[in-house]
């Protein structure tokens, strides 16, 4: 199964959903992550996923045009932006909505150390409880309004 986790800036949250998917789920899903627009890798993201054992080091933030030509099975937002902004796939496609808080907003005025850390690892924590629910989570009818946010 292909699921493309979409997110604003394919930085932080779709990064991490991406990399608990290969982790967790490997031999059922086929994880992809892009945005709406390329932020780049958050390095917040990558120290708490390596902190709970997961390298997503070599992911790199992309956009949708950079998957062109890969039929997905589902795309989950993970985002209110991504869900609003999501563009019509073709055929089969399945678009769900599963929002997670945004830690680079909910953290911008704080200095870098363990109380920044700690929302991301909250973050880091939700997404990996979402994506221990997969494929079932997707298979199930009524969950394209599901959010958290």
């Amino acid at each position: 199964m292909k699921v493309l986790f979409l997110c604003t800036g394919n930085s932080c949250r779709s990064q991490m959903a991406e990399g608990w998917a290969r982790h967790l789920k490997g031999d059922l899903i086929e994880p992809y992550s892009a945005g709406i627009e390329k932020h780049g890798m958050n390095p917040h993201a990558l120290r708490v996923m390596a902190e709970a054992g997961v390298d997503i080091s070599n992911q790199y933030s992309k956009t949708l045009d950079e998957l062109k030509g890969i039929e997905f099975d589902y795309v989950v937002t993970v985002c209110g932006h991504a869900n609003e902004h999501c563009p019509v796939f073709p055929g089969k496609t399945k678009v769900v909505h599963v929002g997670f808080e945004d830690p680079p907003r909910l953290t911008k005025d704080m200095p870098d150390g363990e109380e920044k850390l700690a929302v991301y690892r909250r973050v880091r924590d939700e997404i990996r409880r979402f994506i221990e629910t997969l494929p079932e989570a997707l298979e199930s009818p009524g969950q394209e309004k599901k959010t958290r946010e």
